[in-house]
């Protein structure tokens, strides 16, 4: 049987892609652009061998930037102290008294909370801003 190498290899990549969005797989969708340049290869008339040799040079150079595009990437903060995942961060609070370990309690959105000073100077009493959620304690700062 005769195969058209290049309907084969659309597929590939087709069934790749299907795969990448079921699962999220973001390196998958590179190992399609591999299926699509052997596709490519195919109908240049190049050789099965030649086809599979662009296939994987192409998809591993593409897993390969894509790997190293990511590592390169800013690291998000700690969802505690991340301000895109916790709308706490960054609000302010009227801090009434401090303990003496530099804890103290907080009326925030219509609770009390639980609050522990983690800047550099001394703890006062007036507003300070939260800087992360631990829990049901706010970590505040100045």
């Amino acid at each position: 049987m005769d195969w058209n190498w290049a309907t084969v290899w659309w597929i590939v990549a087709g069934v790749l892609i299907a795969v990448e969005l079921a699962t999220g797989t973001f390196y998958l969708l590179m190992l399609a652009v591999g299926a699509a340049a052997g596709a490519l290869a195919a109908h240049f008339g190049l050789a099965l061998t030649s086809q599979m040799l662009v296939a994987a040079v192409i998809g591993g150079a593409a897993v390969a930037a894509w790997h190293r595009q990511r590592g390169m990437a800013p690291r998000a903060a700690p969802a505690a102290s991340n301000p895109d995942v916790n709308l706490d961060i960054g609000q302010s609070v009227q801090v009434d008294a401090w303990s003496a370990d530099g804890r103290a309690q907080v009326q925030y959105r219509g609770a009390t909370w639980q609050a522990r000073f983690i800047g550099s100077a001394p703890a006062e009493r007036g507003r300070h801003v939260i800087r992360a959620v631990e829990g049901s304690c706010l970590l505040l700062d100045r």
